[in-house]
């Protein structure tokens, strides 16, 4: 007696369904020729990025002014004289101190005026809410070599020549506005309903702004106090005209002063470019956390 063995015919179609089932990629997954152009493009960038800031810091190991005409010279010749120069020799610690008073006190002060005015237009509807939010954009339209004159000849009667409390309000005056809608977009963010239990705990306005609604904002406080930073400390134009008394130079000042119209020491000026940059990037590290959340946090309304 014998077995017959009887075959299934395989369905093509379905076979065929189950090559593409497995050659289709699941939602979200990329390609080895994507991952890998994406990586490249990145690490082009980021090379393209840092390229400038490694530049400074080769430049500023050579001991010669005239190195940057003759860059592959510096590696046999590599030294921190530089940086010794300008922490020894040059009023460095004295443009710090004036650029770190300046630079806080404008973040203390521009990020308080900006919370509470984006807070009002944010909450309150009072007459005349939203020209106030086109007047401050506009402000942001003027060049600063139409505002230097004007602004000395306020600074002059109120007498805040070179001082800090004038440089900070110069300051103010450019950051808030920026920082104002910044802030704004932010608080749009956060439900209504927070100043609503807030009133209902019994909290005066100022009691759920302060207690409530700054806690929430953190991101975008973060966002508005690296901008007020990161502008009155690069600052030039007005920190030159404003500041009298050498001692009162601000680093992006005191910068000029290793160029002159006879003599430019640039393997100083290098070395006191990365030295000025080390404030900037501990602020940055501080803030960092909150950083991309308030940047991309306003641009949506909740």
């Amino acid at each position: 007696m014998s077995t017959t063995t009887v075959e299934t015919p395989v369905n093509k179609q379905d076979s065929m369904t189950t090559a593409t089932s497995r050659r289709t990629r699941r939602r979200g997954e990329r390609s080895l020729a994507a991952s890998l152009t994406s990586h490249g493009v990145l690490i082009v960038a980021s090379v393209i990025a840092l390229f400038p800031i490694a530049w400074l810091v080769f430049l500023s190991l050579g001991p010669d002014k005239d190195d940057y005409l003759h860059p592959g010279g510096i590696w046999d010749k590599m030294t921190f004289d530089n940086y010794a120069f300008v922490l020894q020799h040059t009023g460095f610690f004295d443009w710090l101190k004036s650029s770190l008073i300046v630079s806080l006190g404008t973040t203390v002060v521009g990020v308080f005026a900006a919370a509470t005015t984006g807070y009002a237009v944010s909450r309150m509807r009072f007459p005349g809410y939203k020209k106030l939010m086109w007047v401050l954009l506009v402000t942001q339209m003027f060049p600063i070599a139409v505002l230097i004159v004007p602004m000395y000849q306020i600074l002059s009667e109120l007498q805040l020549i070179d001082s800090y409390l004038g440089l900070v309000l110069v300051y103010c005056a450019t950051a808030v506005p920026y920082s104002a809608w910044l802030l704004k977009g932010y608080f749009d963010t956060i439900p209504f309903e927070i100043d609503e239990a807030g009133r209902v705990d019994g909290l005066t306005p100022f009691g759920t702004f302060f207690r409530l609604i700054l806690p929430l904002a953190k991101p975008g406080l973060a966002v508005a106090a690296f901008y007020n930073f990161i502008t009155a400390f690069g600052e030039v134009a007005f920190a030159t005209t404003f500041m009298l008394d050498d001692e009162k130079y601000t680093l992006a000042v005191g910068l000029q002063s290793f160029i002159s119209e006879h003599d430019a020491q640039r393997n100083l000026m290098t070395a006191a470019a990365v030295l000025i940059a080390i404030p900037v990037s501990l602020f940055f590290y501080l803030v960092q956390k909150n950083l991309v959340t308030g940047l991309t946090a306003g641009g949506t309304k909740g």
